[in-house]
């Protein structure tokens, strides 16, 4: 039995003229959380697309614990959470959920009883149990939590979620989250695209960067922040950055990139730029310095690294 969920190799896919996926090859080890990243039309939709055999490669391979996707009854193994949602809006939701489970040979019995069990995981019973409301009764929220509900109901070894966390809300994002977590626990292998690193970062063991089609980056969480060297500073001020500051943190002997948060910066240094000057300046600009640290960077920032404003813009206009 391979030790890989996923093996893709050499992938390419291609619309007219423009090239959705280049070149691709990623190994997505078993028991894993793996965060396919990158800008919006980068490529992570087709890529997944394909592994789902939804569209087919014009090149390479893919395969799936060990066996070909295109080989008759692989895709049972895999639960899918589309990023274009779909559910029947008139329906009762407990009926779509069993209609779905049905869809995967399981016996109204038993999809029952798991309904049962993760409607109530997921707060969608109480003093009102919404498993009886129609579809379009519930918030985009709920709707998203049972669409979840349904990619799992068949207990999938993998499970691919294609920008799961869009359009929730922070309490039902956590739920997700450690819904996630208990399925890594449980040995499943766990894939989901997203452009928001801070959810990839606390999640995933592994991680890819796609930009314009093309793999930028691909290793496990610590060695990619590791790799990327610690030449970034965490830093926050009591009150913000006045005038003197402000030019200071954009001082181009010191300072390579600052991503501002209002009274927290996160700065990329130079190479050569020496950091105990650059503090001994900030002090002297007359800086309220809660906080000077040289840290790893962030997946964030290795992103704007490594893709930059270009990368997004142009990942904006071709396929997901």
């Amino acid at each position: 039995m391979s030790d890989l969920a996923i093996d893709i190799r050499n992938v390419v896919k291609r619309y007219d003229h423009h090239v959705a996926v280049r070149d691709l090859s990623l190994q997505i080890p078993r028991g894993s959380v793996y965060g396919l990243l990158g800008p919006n039309g980068a490529g992570k939709t087709t890529t997944i697309r394909m592994i789902l055999d939804i569209i087919l490669p014009d090149a390479g391979s893919i395969s799936i614990f060990g066996r070909p996707n295109t080989e008759p009854g692989i895709l049972n193994a895999v639960g899918y959470l589309p990023e274009e949602r779909g559910l029947y809006k008139k329906m009762q939701v407990r009926r779509v959920l069993l209609f779905l489970a049905e869809l995967k040979g399981i016996r109204p019995a038993d999809a029952s009883k798991r309904i049962d069990e993760w409607l109530e995981r997921f707060s969608l019973v109480g003093e009102r149990n919404w498993g009886d409301a129609r579809v379009d009764e519930l918030s985009r929220g709920m709707q998203q939590k049972v669409q979840f509900i349904s990619t799992l109901l068949h207990d999938p070894d993998l499970v691919i979620l294609d920008e799961p966390f869009s359009g929730l809300d922070p309490i039902n994002a956590q739920a997700l989250k450690d819904a996630v977590l208990e399925l890594k626990q449980r040995g499943k292998t766990v894939i989901f695209s997203t452009h928001v690193m801070d959810n990839a970062e606390k999640m995933c063991d592994s991680v890819c960067i796609i930009a314009r089609g093309e793999k930028v980056l691909d290793g496990g969480v610590a060695a990619v922040k590791k790799s990327a060297g610690a030449r970034n500073v965490a830093l926050s001020l009591a009150g913000g950055a006045h005038n003197g500051v402000s030019q200071l943190l954009r001082d181009p002997s010191f300072v390579r990139r600052c991503d501002d948060n209002n009274n927290y910066f996160e700065l990329e240094l130079y190479p050569n730029a020496d950091a105990q000057l650059f503090l001994r300046k900030l002090i002297e600009a007359g800086a309220n310095i809660e906080r000077f640290e040289l840290v790893q960077p962030s997946l964030h920032q290795i992103f704007l690294q490594r893709v930059g404003a270009s990368g997004v813009e142009t990942g904006m206009s071709g396929h997901g």
